[in-house]
């Protein structure tokens, strides 16, 4: 199949599928006689599998690194977790740092009259005043 149906298959943009193919992610395509690129059920089960690791979060780096356990029969599922988990520590580190933002911005909205006079703690707080 042409890119333009890979991509209705999996959901990514054309670009993004040659730009995955570009730093070696998935697997290339082989080309047509005319030079088009042609996608087998591989490539798409490929890139499928990237597009739902990058929904989870995974870096470009982290799906290469899946896609490649994924691609190995002899892989260890000790060896998946422990890329799952280290994501899930992200994600708790990111979930505490927009606590705390959201908690700032809470109180700065707190100490804010919001009327029609021109003073504004939220924004004196950002200028560092």
């Amino acid at each position: 199949m042409n890119i333009s149906k890979a991509s209705e298959a999996t959901g990514l943009t054309a670009k993004t599928i040659r730009y995955y193919e570009s730093i070696g992610l998935v697997s290339p395509a082989s080309r047509k006689d005319n030079g088009y690129r042609d996608y087998d059920n591989q490539h798409i089960r490929e890139l499928k599998f990237v597009s739902h690791a990058r929904e989870l979060g995974f870096s470009l780096e982290e799906c290469g690194e899946l896609l490649g356990l994924y691609q190995k029969s002899d892989r260890k599922s000790a060896d998946v977790k422990a890329v799952a988990l280290a994501r899930i520590d992200d994600i708790d580190q990111k979930i505490v740092q927009l606590q705390a933002m959201r908690d700032s911005l809470k109180t700065l909205a707190s100490c804010c009259h919001g009327d029609d006079q021109p003073g504004c703690p939220i924004l004196d707080n950002l200028a560092g005043e």
